[in-house]
């Protein structure tokens, strides 16, 4: 094992703690003898115990995995206390506290802990900053408690790494055709049949999914068979709408969960750079916004739990109280006051010969770091002509890509923002194909190029792209419910439409017009034809489409769920 590295004093992940700060601290929980080899926490654990070191040192470590010796991440000495963001998130704990200099700890129960971070501004910031910067501390190598092996042009390969990426879980990439990632699989007996791989403390994964990752980890929220599990508030989606719901759900009293069948971010956390957002005039991306608002959310208490299916919504009545049951994938179900759906939509697929072969390893519907690292300096397309598609181009080419922007309309000015069409025209290395669609696809293991066919004159032209990145149309999330009011295309109605649609006896579902009747009121500010069951973001019919608006959208239909929930 290697020796213990220290934390600088004085730095964002170990702050100067100042007397009133340290003895603020000490009077939340008992003080406790430790001798060498005590152990705080170990691997596995759930819901730990908050420490502040009053005397003596502690090891923090990474154990020992198949491919890699046990290792010393941090030492914290006395006036210095323990913990990362697994205290907010209620993931398992990745690494061992051990005690390597007899001392005295004081131990604050982890509820007490959880309410001062909702209850006390000064000291959960500090906290919130503190454990922030230890969690990007075990991003790098040292903290790394989880393996992935895969295939780069692996579909399931990148569900995994995007996972782990979104959730912020420090894990290390090892791809199984180089030196690295073949040794790590012999290391784990598998064969390449088995991958993509995960190699945790105790745990060897094969053909590892987000699902089996997450409960390997404890960051699955698993339900009670006999709805034990209730909760003022359920929000179903975890992109800008419902983070915001969580948000003003927690912050204003409700018990609030947040549940997302891949990971939070939504379509927002494809974005590589939004700089039309309220208050960030530098701009930032879809992944910096998705962390900010996942921190937040926890700071007030919001449980989050992904990836976790919800398959179906029933309205029930429970101990003589109208209830919305959520039945999750699995068979595992919630109870919840009122229901917040906030499952967005997705990028449609393009139909295509070849399409499955190539989705996931060399046709994306994003573009973060992850995807741009494998691409940089090659040839790729991109497909769209709203924002998101010109965002899209100009991260690609600002890492060196030759871009072809494919648009099916005749002109990028009308769906996309000015100041963006403006850099795209300006931009030497990305050319506009307009009035054009993707006519086939070409490669072997990867892609290689594509053809194009203009829809004017039926020219077709072939240019390079190893990559192909897909922006087109959207097909909201609504699926997985039934008896519920929605337009031709699946958007949900809410609060006016609904009430149209019941006065014009067309769209809505069956019985709506009872439900309202026995209730003595009509739906509420971004109600669904289900009372309790609310609607924000891009799942609804009319919102824009924008994520600031996807925002006040969640903010505002908490408002109405106060409402409804008032009758109680």
């Amino acid at each position: 094992m290697t020796a213990a590295f220290r934390v600088p004093v004085g730095t964002a992940a170990n702050p100067v703690l100042d007397r009133a700060s340290f003895q603020r601290l000490l009077a939340l929980g008992a003080s406790e003898d430790v001798t060498v080899g005590d152990h705080l926490f170990s691997v596995g654990d759930t819901d730990p115990d908050f420490f502040v070191m009053e005397a003596g040192a502690v090891d923090i470590v990474r154990e020992a995995t198949g491919t890699s010796p046990a290792r010393t991440v941090a030492q914290w000495q006395a006036g210095e206390f323990l913990g990362e963001m697994s205290m907010l998130t209620g993931q398992a704990s990745l690494l061992t506290a051990r005690i390597s200099e007899a001392g005295r700890v004081c131990r604050v129960p982890n509820a007490t802990f959880k309410q001062i971070m909702s209850t006390d501004g000064p000291l959960s910031d500090l906290l919130l900053g503190t454990f922030r910067a230890r969690r990007a501390l075990l991003m790098n190598a040292a903290g790394r408690a989880v393996e992935i092996v895969g295939r780069a042009a692996s579909a399931s390969s990148m569900t995994l790494r995007t996972y782990a990426t979104r959730m912020e879980l420090p894990h290390r990439w090892l791809d199984v055709s180089t030196d690295a990632g073949r040794a790590a699989l012999a290391a784990t007996g598998l064969a390449e049949d088995d991958l993509p791989v995960v190699v945790t403390q105790g745990a060897t994964i094969a053909q590892a999914t987000p699902r089996l990752l997450a409960d390997a980890v404890g960051l699955r929220f698993r339900g009670g068979a006999d709805g034990g599990d209730r909760f003022d508030l359920v929000v179903v989606g975890a992109g800008p709408a419902g983070l915001a719901a969580g948000i003003y759900g927690a912050s204003e009293g409700l018990s609030t969960l947040v549940l997302d069948a891949l990971a939070p971010g939504g379509q927002a956390a494809a974005s590589s750079r939004i700089e039309n957002y309220l208050g960030f005039p530098a701009g930032l991306s879809g992944a910096e916004l998705t962390e900010l608002g996942i921190v937040q959310a926890l700071k007030f208490g919001v449980r989050i739990s992904a990836p976790t299916g919800v398959e179906g919504l029933v309205s029930v009545t429970d101990d003589g109280a109208d209830r919305i049951r959520i039945d999750l994938t699995g068979g595992e179900h919630v109870t919840a006051r009122a229901v917040v759906v906030a499952t967005g939509a997705r990028y449609r697929r393009l139909p295509l010969d070849r399409w499955d072969d190539f989705e996931g390893g060399s046709i994306f519907f994003a573009t973060t770091e992850l995807e741009g690292r494998d691409c940089a300096g090659k040839p790729v397309a991109v497909v769209g002509g709203a924002n998101s598609a010109g965002q899209a181009a100009l991260f690609l080419a600002d890492l060196g890509c030759t871009v072809s922007l494919i648009v099916r309309g005749d002109s990028i000015e009308v769906k996309m923002s000015s100041y963006l069409v403006d850099r795209i025209v300006a931009h030497e290395r990305i050319t506009v194909h307009t009035s054009t669609d993707v006519s086939a696809l070409h490669g072997g293991d990867h892609l290689e190029s594509i053809s194009l066919t203009s829809s004017q004159t039926g020219a077709t032209l072939d240019v390079d792209a190893n990559a192909l990145f897909c922006f087109v149309g959207a097909v909201p999330g609504t699926s997985w419910l039934t008896d519920i009011a929605v337009d031709d295309s699946g958007f949900l109605l809410t609060d006016m439409d609904v009430a149209a649609a019941r006065a014009a006896s067309r769209n809505a579902a069956p019985a709506a017009a009872d439900r309202w009747e026995v209730l003595g009121r009509s739906p509420l500010p971004f109600e669904t034809s289900i009372p309790r069951v609310f609607a924000a973001g891009d799942v609804r019919l009319g919102s824009m489409k924008r994520i600031a608006a996807a925002t006040g959208e969640g903010a505002s239909a908490v408002a109405s769920v106060h409402r409804a929930i008032a009758r109680d």
